[in-house]
């Protein structure tokens, strides 16, 4: 497991634009714009089961993170890892609604199937251009 910065966990835990690379059967890459939060020393992610991400994620846990400062666009971090654990129920909604209030401000709405992924880092780098 790699180390999160004092940066990667901020930019990783405040709500900022993400995205989440999955591979498809295939090999290729498959990349959907995501909110992320933090559990831990956990990257989290929310998704329904019925989406490409997820079955992706059930035949192949490898996956990358990209986020990226909203306010200092050249600040961004990169988190390369595995899902390690799929959860569900109420822990789930905790976690989700923790991410929705450093996104929007409020508890996720509506309360439809939803899933979350938490990922183990392997590797991480926060870039800052200029």
């Amino acid at each position: 497991m790699s180390e999160l910065t004092d940066e990667a966990r901020r930019l990783l835990g405040g709500g900022h634009p993400a995205h989440l690379a999955t591979l498809l059967p295939d090999g290729s890459p498959h990349s959907v714009p995501m909110w992320v939060g933090l559990e831990g020393d956990r990257v989290t992610i929310l998704t329904s089961d019925a989406t490409r991400k997820a079955r992706n994620l059930e035949r192949d846990p490898r996956v990358a993170v990209s986020v990226v400062d909203r306010d200092r666009p050249a600040t961004s971090a990169l988190v390369r890892g595995r899902v390690v654990e799929k959860i569900e129920g109420d822990r789930a909604w905790e976690i989700i609604d923790r991410m929705s209030d450093a996104y929007i401000g409020m508890p996720y709405s509506p309360r439809v199937d939803r899933v979350v992924y938490a990922i183990e880092p392997e590797h991480v780098q926060v870039v800052v251009i200029g």
